[in-house]
């Protein structure tokens, strides 16, 4: 096995490979990437079991073959290399040692066997289904914090429905909700609705990908997100997720509006003094005015002031305040709404303003 390929065109494959591959080594080939030749270029493949993803660069091909090398050395060793440079790869015996030059640096890096490398699913993306990667990538901001990683599997990723005249990802961690939705200039012309659970992983890689578009596919175990020439696939996380718009607060009566800028400035300084594991602030609503407070026993505590709208009942409500900044840092509107029944129920919190992609967030109370 025998290759050119030029840095500018290897690096960026490279990666986006690093947050495929397994780093705990728990099994040392998936700690490898894949490379193979084709006729005019190499295939790059990276999975750790629940997360692959294929992807290809043009090279200057002397002899087929194949081989797995850790994918973390050679990203390293790649890059340290300098830019606009031709790098030569060369294995003469599989499972042997791997020969990388460029100019006058050169390395050897052991390898392991293409026959030990775990099989990858293939798509054949015939349903046609093409979604917006722009709006994905906002979708995907406004959910995955809320996504959490414990034993019901079905909470450690996001549901994602389409439908032909609706677009919606979903996350909880039992504390919160994020949901977003695109319910215009929707038609993806599909015969029955789709709803799959994307992991947190998967969902974190496709973030990194830039386009205009994104093929979508699945088949019994695995989605399949394909961009140009890199595919992700990723298993499908199995169980049934909560009924989340049984939870969505309906008619809540007291409506609260407030600068977005003013609440994540006065959040930030109470929070300084609140308690490390609760997070905890307390929201005094009287009149229009919030006074937000916090204490701590061991270091003191903190009040501050924001001028607001409000229409309602004057009420006291507590909440862990990262879970706040969380929903102002995922949006881009310059008011804030909150919807409010009562100091024990659910809240619902939108955007002051109408986005480009929907989006509704439940936070439960808490007690301080």
């Amino acid at each position: 096995m025998k290759f050119t390929v030029q840095k500018k065109l290897l690096i960026p494959e490279l990666q986006l490979l690093q947050g495929i591959v397994e780093k705990r080594n728990t099994l040392p080939i998936l700690a490898n990437i894949l490379i193979e030749t084709k006729e005019k270029e190499i295939k790059l493949i990276g999975t750790d079991l629940e997360v692959g993803m294929i992807t290809s660069c043009e090279a200057d091909i002397e002899e087929q073959g194949g081989i797995t090398i850790n994918g973390k050395k050679f990203y390293e060793i790649i890059r340290s290399l300098p830019d606009e440079t031709d790098v030569s790869f060369e294995v003469t015996n599989e499972g042997g040692l791997v020969k990388i030059k460029s100019g006058v640096s050169e390395f050897k890096i052991s390898s392991l066997s293409v026959k030990d490398y775990p099989k990858i699913p293939l798509p054949n993306f015939q349903r046609n289904i093409k979604l917006s990667l722009e709006t994905l990538h906002k979708m995907i901001d406004k959910t995955y914090f809320a996504i959490t990683q414990e034993q019901r599997y079905y909470l450690n990723g996001a549901l994602m429905i389409l439908n032909n005249d609706s677009w919606e990802l979903v996350s909880t961690d039992g504390h919160r909700l994020a949901y977003t939705f695109v319910k215009e200039n929707v038609n993806f012309n599909l015969p029955e609705e789709i709803q799959v659970i994307i992991s947190k992983k998967a969902l974190n890689e496709l973030r990194k990908i830039d386009d205009e578009e994104i093929e979508f596919d699945f088949d019994t175990n695995n989605l399949f997100f394909r961009v140009g020439k890199r595919t992700l696939i990723s298993r499908i996380i199995e169980g049934t997720f909560p009924e989340f718009r049984a939870v969505i607060p309906q008619n809540n009566e007291n409506i609260l509006t407030l600068s977005r800028d003013d609440l994540i400035t006065s959040l930030k300084r109470v929070a300084l003094l609140s308690s490390e594991r609760s997070r905890g602030v307390k929201f005094t609503i009287k009149g229009n005015q919030l006074e937000l407070y916090t204490s701590n026993p061991e270091i003191g505590e903190a009040r501050d002031i924001i001028n607001v709208n409000f229409s309602g009942q004057n009420l006291e409500i507590a909440f862990n305040s990262q879970y706040i900044l969380d929903f102002l840092n995922a949006v881009k509107s310059e008011t804030i709404r909150f919807e409010i029944k009562d100091e024990n129920s659910a809240v619902l919190i939108q955007p002051g303003e109408k986005e480009d992609v929907g989006y509704q967030y439940v936070l439960m109370p808490m007690k301080i």
